[in-house]
Order: structure tokens, then sequence, then C-alpha cells
């Protein structure tokens, strides 16, 4: 079992080190959710099906991710507080490369 270090900023602004297995296949937006970063019923609503873009997050290290799905692009497309930077936190898979990600949640709409 390996664990990697994610440094997440809430909505508040406070910044959060968490410690993340590798070997659950878990997704960012259900480590936000079990540290519980956000209230409950303000992240990942479609339950991580990219049907909606409660879990949306800016990325803010150099890390390579995996490419964006169709789905993701067009609900980002649809999405409030959209950036360059944004993704999905419910479509990145948790991998030993995302060892010192840096995120923060994009504001509640």
């Amino acid at each position: 079992m390996t664990d990697i270090t994610i440094k997440i900023t809430d909505r508040n602004g406070t910044l959060h080190e968490v410690l993340v297995p590798t070997d659950m296949a878990m997704n960012i937006m259900e480590v936000i959710r079990s540290y519980e970063l956000a209230p409950e019923g303000t992240i990942g609503i479609c339950g991580g099906m990219a049907m909606c873009a409660s879990c949306q997050c800016y990325i803010k290290s150099d890390h390579e991710l995996p490419e964006m799905g169709s789905d993701e692009d067009l609900m980002l497309a649809e999405a409030f507080y959209v950036e360059d930077n944004s993704r999905l936190s419910c479509q990145i898979p948790i991998t030993v490369k995302l060892n010192g990600l840096e995120i923060e949640l994009a504001p509640e709409s």
C-alpha cells in the first residue's frame, strides 16, 4: 500500500494536506468527501458520473493528469466559475503520479 500527499484548498481558502491511499480505486472527489473538506450535499451530487459540476476544482500544480473525456468537457462548458485549469475532481483517479498534486475547490454554484 502506498500513500500519496495531496494539497487541497477548500472553498474557505484553508489549505489541507491529506494522505491518500493509492490502492483503493478512489478519485479526487471521493477524497474531498472522505476528509469532509466541503459541506455534505455540496460536492459530488451526481455521485461522480460527470453529470454535474459540483466537484469542479482548479489544478494548481503541473502534474500530468488523464486526458479530459467528452462528458467532462461538456459539463465544464456549462458550469460556472470555469477557468483554464478547471477539472471535475470525480474524473481524476488517484495514482502514485499524483503525489504532491495541488488543487483548489471551485466556488459553489
